[in-house]
Order: structure tokens, then sequence, then C-alpha cells
């Protein structure tokens, strides 16, 4: 495990109690992206040397907030290459993900990393959010895809109402940037943390963790 802990100096340095299976699984992640990103653009060419700080830390600000018990259903919402929806899964094996994209190329590559790093608790589907019927979910999770009035609209229909959690069902993204505007036009009222608070490292200012309740 040694090159798998110096590799993850990062994550370790936020987070302990790993399994060895996590740790090589997290491990796995970079040559896996940068194997299928030389084929399949999904990570930009410019992140992709710093993807435990600007991907897979980034998508565990969410694992900062919201504890998901076992069992818990989320849904990936325009998951892109994976985030947060990958790390999320390695973090929380008992918890059940569901990664959607309209674009089937992104869940190839999506496939291809769960298959190469062994991740078992995910699924996907080439679909738009909105179109989803006759499936709940207890979260909802994205990372920049679409203003936060848009997220809430498709995600909202996908949510079981349940406030007996320390964190209610809803929707958790992540943003960043001036928010106030975005945040005025959905006509929600979000509680959100600058994830500068959670990893006090200089690439996470003005980023956020919004969190909706249904």
């Amino acid at each position: 495990m040694e090159s798998a802990t110096q590799k993850l100096g990062l994550i370790l340095k936020y987070f302990g109690d790993f399994t060895d299976a996590q740790l090589a699984q997290f491990a796995a992640l970079e040559e896996l992206y940068k194997e299928w990103n030389a084929k399949i653009n999904v990570v930009s060419r410019k992140d992709i040397d710093s993807i435990y700080l600007h991907h897979v830390l980034h998508s565990l600000s969410i694992a900062a907030i919201a504890d998901f018990a076992p069992g818990t259903q989320v849904i990936d919402i325009g998951c892109g290459g994976g985030f947060p929806g990958v790390p999320l899964a390695i973090f929380f094996p008992g918890v059940k993900f569901h990664l959607v994209d309209s674009i089937a190329k992104k869940l190839k590559v999506v496939d291809a990393v769960c298959e190469g790093a062994q991740i078992k608790n995910i699924t996907t589907q080439h679909t738009r959010a909105e179109e989803i019927k006759n499936r709940k979910f207890d979260y909802a999770v994205s990372r920049a895809v679409a203003p936060l009035k848009d997220l809430w609209t498709w995600a909202a229909p996908l949510l079981k109402k349940d406030h007996t959690k320390t964190l209610p069902n809803g929707l958790i993204c992540l943003k960043g940037g001036d928010l106030a505007q975005e945040i005025f036009e959905s006509g929600l009222r979000p509680k959100m943390m600058p994830i500068s608070k959670i990893f006090p490292e200089e690439y996470f200012e003005e980023k956020y963790v919004l969190h909706t309740a249904k």
C-alpha cells in the first residue's frame, strides 16, 4: 500500500479509516483516467495531472458534509466522466450510486473506470434526468452541470422526502464563483458551505457545496 499511500497523500490528509480495498480503488483512478482521457476527453488536459485535488478531493467535499448511511440511493445528474459519483462510491461502498448523462461516450469512461477499479456500487444510464420515471432517490448530487434552478427542476421529482436524517434528503451540488444571482433566480434557500473551510487549499477558494432539502 505504500505507493497508493504516497499517491493519495492529499486525500489521507483529510480522511482516514479507509480499507486497503478503498485505497487501491482511489490509487487506480489516476492511471485509468489518464488512459481513457487520451481516447475520450472527459477531464481537461490541464486538470488531468491534478486529478486528486481538482476532481477526487473536490468530489469528496460532499462526503465531508453528508454521511450517507449504507443502503442510501444517490443519483449523480450529468455525471460527465464520473465526478462526483465515482469518488463518492469509493468513499461509501455501502451506498448505491446511479450516474446519468446525456452523452454516451462519457458513460463509457465511467463504466471502464468502475471495471478497472473494481467499483461495484455504481450503475449508469444514458439519459437526461428529466426523462427518468418511476425511480426515487435519497439524494441527487451534481457538479457544475447547470444553474441551480434547472438542477432543482430535474432533481426534485426524483427525490424521496425525508427530514428525519441529520442531512435531509435533497440536492447536493458543487458550484463556484459568485452565486448570489443564481441562487436568487432559483427561488431556493440552499445551505452553502465554502469548500475552503473543509479543505484549506488555495484551489478551493470561491468553491462551495450547496444543499437544498426536498
